[in-house]
C-alpha cells in the first residue's frame, strides 16, 4: 500500500527529520515555474493545520539538499549544546532496571520510568523517563482508566501519561544519584509547605 503523501500547501514533502521540538523538511513542487521548485523549512504543527517557517525555496535541488543537511546539522548541534548543560550522566532506564509493572498494582507516590520506546530517539534518556507518579485514573490498582498523572524528576514539570507507557517502578539500587537529590529536593519542598499550612 502506497504511503499517503505528506503536503505542506503545495509542496509535497520528501524528506524530514526531526531533532527536539523542530522538524527540518525537504519538499518539492514540480509544477512551480517561479524559481522555487524545492523548499526547506521547518515545519510547525498546531492543532489546526501545519506551517512551514523560515522557507528558502530554488530550482537547484542540490543547493536545497545542501541547506537541508546543514540545517539539521545545527539543530543537532544546538540539541546537543542543551543536553551538555543538564550536567548530569547520560543514561537509560533498562527494563533491567525496574520492577515490572502490573495493572494489578498501585503506583500512586512511586518514581516510574516511561519505556524509552514511546520516546523521541533524543529524548530515549533518564531525564525524560523518570517521573513521580502524583494521580489519574490509570495510577490506581485494576482501574479501567488509562491516565497517569507524573511530575518530571529532573524539571518538576507536571505531565500526563498512558499507564501502558509505563516500563515499571524503578528499583532503588538503580535510581541515578542526580534523581535521589531532585526527589529528596521535592520531599523537602511538600514538608515545607505542609508546616506551612499548619500554621
Amino acid at each position: 500500500m502506497d504511503k499517503e503523501k505528506r503536503m505542506i500547501g503545495e509542496y509535497e514533502i520528501l524528506c524530514s527529520v526531526n531533532v527536539g521540538k523542530r522538524e527540518t523538511i525537504l519538499a518539492s513542487n514540480e509544477k512551480n515555474t517561479d524559481g522555487g521548485k524545492f523548499m526547506c523549512g521547518f515545519l510547525e504543527r498546531t492543532d489546526l493545520f501545519d506551517r512551514c517557517t523560515d522557507c528558502m525555496v530554488s530550482d537547484d535541488y542540490m543547493e536545497i539538499v545542501q541547506l537541508f543537511g546543514n540545517r539539521v546539522y545545527m539543530e543537532a548541534e544546538h540539541f546537543q549544546e542543551k543536553v551538555k548543560q543538564l550536567n548530569i550522566p547520560i543514561t537509560v532506564i533498562t527494563e533491567a532496571d525496574c520492577i515490572p509493572d502490573h495493572y494489578s498494582d498501585d503506583i500512586n507516590g512511586k518514581v516510574i520510568a516511561i519505556d524509552p520506546k514511546v520516546l523521541k530517539p533524543e529524548y530515549q534518556r533518564a531525564d525524560k523517563q523518570l517521573y513521580l507518579v502524583t494521580g489519574g485514573f490509570g495510577a490506581s490498582a485494576n482501574s479501567r482508566g488509562s491516565a497517569v498523572f507524573c511530575k518530571n524528576i529532573h524539571t518538576g514539570k507536571t505531565v500526563r501519561y498512558e499507564r501502558m507507557d509505563v516500563m515499571g517502578e524503578v528499583k532503588p539500587e538503580c535510581m541515578p544519584e542526580w534523581a535521589k537529590e531532585k526527589l529528596q529536593n521535592m520531599a523537602e519542598t511538600r514538608e515545607k509547605k505542609h508546616k506551612d499550612k499548619e500554621r
